[in-house]
């Protein structure tokens, strides 16, 4: 196979996605804390959020895991060994879905992002 290393072309891509999404969860967590510390938020809120970063671990594993799927392909098809010929393919085929799995759980994540902070803009100005 010649075009062994493939796969392992996909992983920085990946990595991005990784730390984009170590960014998102790190704001989160912060954003968590803080409404714990404000004892005039609505519980809901807070439960919600811990729902959101919860999705956001989901992905991370995903993107881990695809990484790991990538990067054995990209070794097992550089071997070229006859009895595992085909065998990076499926590898890579399964970390490429395991990716668009971490991909789906961001796009959840975007989505319910969006209706948590209008909620939680509406009750702060429900409120006053």
């Amino acid at each position: 196979m010649t075009n062994w290393y493939l796969p392992i072309t996909i992983v920085p891509g990946i990595g991005l996605l990784i730390l984009s999404t170590s960014n998102l969860m790190i704001t989160l967590s912060n954003e968590i804390n803080t409404l714990l510390k404000e004892h005039a938020i609505d519980d809901s809120i807070i439960s919600r959020k811990l729902i959101q970063l919860k999705t956001l671990n989901r992905a991370m594993v995903f993107f881990y895991t695809a990484v790991a799927c990538l990067a054995i392909a990209g070794v097992v098809g550089g071997l070229q060994i006859d009895i595992i010929k085909n065998i990076h393919t499926y590898i890579s085929i399964t970390g490429i879905i395991i990716m668009l799995s971490g991909i789906f759980s961001l796009i959840k994540y975007s989505y319910k992002a969006v209706s948590i902070r209008q909620d939680q803009f509406n009750k702060k100005f429900n409120k006053n």
